[in-house]
Formats: structure tokens, C-alpha cells, sequence
């Protein structure tokens, strides 16, 4: 399959298809990539509803001689463990299932793997879920609003993020600051020594976040975000240093002219 199969990744620009990207690049696969804008209003255009019923990005599709129409792939949990099924052999970037000698046992798992598959969930439910929600209220104070109201929408918007979304966020950066310090074999990354997909996952939103200001979201505990989480703020940097993820930002580049990982209007036509 891995031979014939023809991927095709249809890619919005300031979206987690940047990640989906990366993935790509560390399967060393070929395939090609549809280029979507965001519309005026930050919303995906029409075009991608031709694909998937919910014309969101990321989604790939993939034909394949087994199969009579296209496998089409949404969600980034599952566009990750149906790619590396198919396509990771080899490769590191899932952590190896079992413990020696305890194949098919309940709690034989590795501890590698259980935080891999753990973080393929958790980067789609709970922790998209606050990025999501500060991202929207941060934009309540934004030139989008109309200025009369804008004071009102603002003030209305810090509150909440100072109430609900701050203590969230600082409650999963201290969760992966403990991932980090715990990472088994002392590793530098989630689940261990090696560069896995979860981390992949992880990428977008982290390096975004970075990119965006954390240190402007609220009060960290130790002064700034750097200070506060050590371990998660050196990760993110090793991250956007990896070499696959640098050629997935050249890849844009060369195909769109341009790169920016913060979601913002784009250009209104798709392009190959």
C-alpha cells in the first residue's frame, strides 16, 4: 500500500495541517498538498466542504487500489494513527505496545505507549478545547469588534480568560512540565527518548501559543512563562528546531509564497 497509496493533505493556513504536514515529512512518503485560505471572516472556505461534511482542516485523503473511492481522514487523532499504521513502520514515532513477555496483558502495556496514545486524546479533547476558547475571547478585544463596543467586549472577555481559561491553561502547562520531568529513560520528549506523533500533535498549538505570547495570557507564578515551566518552555523550542518541522515551513514557502503559523485572513484561492 505504502507504495501505491496517493496521499494528498488539504492544508488551511494558522491550522494544525501544519502538524499533519510535519507528520508527512518524518514518514518520508510521497504526497502532495491542497492549499486552502481563510476566508475575511477566519472561517475555512466552502471548497473544503467538498471533502469533509465539516470543512475543517486538517484532511487528507488517500487513494489506494483497495479501496474503490478515497479514504478520507479528519481529525488529527485519527489522520495520525491511521497514517502511522500504514505508513510508521520502521520508524519511531510510535512507542513500541508491549513490555517483554507481557503481550495482550492488561497493564502490559509500556509506559511510553500509554502516554502516547493518552496524548493523541488529550491534544484533541482537553486541551484544544482552552486553547480554542482563549483564542476566540482574545479576539473580542480586536479590531474585528467594532470600537463602540470593543471596551465592553474586551473587558467581558478578560474576565472570563482571567477566571476560566488562565487557571486552565496554567493546570495543562503544569501537567506537561511533570510529563517532561518524568519522561521515561530521561528523555526530552512526551513519551521518552524519541520524537513521537504525539509530539508532532503537540507541535501547532504549542509553538503557536509561544509565537502568540504566553507570557501575555496572565500572571505566571514565577514572573514569566520561561521561569514557571523551564522543561515545557525549552521543549517547545526543540520542537520548532526539528528539522522536519523546518522543512514542513519550507515546503509552504516554496508551494504559497509565504509562512505564517498564527491564523489570520489569507489569499482566496486553493493552490496545488
Amino acid at each position: 500500500m505504502a507504495v501505491q497509496a496517493k496521499v494528498k493533505l488539504h492544508w488551511l493556513n494558522g491550522s494544525r495541517a501544519q502538524s499533519t504536514l510535519w507528520l508527512l515529512e518524518e514518514l518520508q512518503i510521497p504526497y502532495e498538498i491542497q492549499i486552502y485560505h481563510r476566508q475575511q471572516n477566519m472561517l475555512a472556505p466552502p471548497e473544503l466542504r467538498k471533502i469533509h461534511p465539516l470543512g475543517k482542516s486538517p484532511v487528507v485523503t488517500i487513494e489506494s487500489p483497495a479501496s474503490a473511492e478515497p479514504v478520507v481522514l479528519a481529525e488529527s487523532a485519527f489522520i495520525v494513527q491511521y497514517l502511522c499504521d500504514h505508513f510508521a513502520k520502521g520508524k519511531t514515532l510510535v512507542p513500541q505496545r508491549w513490555k517483554d513477555g507481557q503481550e495482550n496483558e492488561v497493564g502490559g502495556e509500556t509506559e511510553e505507549w500509554m502516554r502516547y496514545q493518552y496524548l493523541l486524546y488529550y491534544v484533541e479533547g482537553s486541551f484544544m478545547v482552552t486553547v480554542f476558547l482563549h483564542y476566540i475571547l482574545s479576539g473580542l478585544g480586536g479590531n474585528r469588534v467594532p470600537f463602540f463596543i470593543r471596551p465592553v467586549t474586551a473587558f467581558i472577555a478578560n474576565q472570563i480568560i482571567g477566571i476560566l481559561v488562565f487557571p486552565n491553561m496554567k493546570r495543562h502547562f503544569t501537567m506537561m512540565e511533570q510529563f517532561l520531568a518524568t519522561s521515561p529513560g530521561g528523555g526530552d520528549y512526551m513519551c521518552g527518548r524519541n520524537l513521537t506523533s504525539a509530539d508532532i500533535m503537540l507541535s501547532y498549538p504549542l509553538i503557536a501559543g509561544k509565537e502568540g505570547g504566553f507570557d501575555a495570557m496572565g500572571k505566571w507564578d514565577k514572573g514569566s512563562f520561561q521561569e514557571t515551566f523551564p522543561r515545557l518552555h525549552a521543549y517547545i523550542g526543540r520542537l520548532a528546531d526539528q528539522p522536519g518541522w523546518n522543512r514542513s515551513v519550507d515546503k509552504i514557502q516554496e508551494i504559497d509564497g509565504d509562512f505564517s503559523i498564527l491564523p489570520a485572513p489569507g489569499k482566496p484561492s486553493a493552490r496545488m
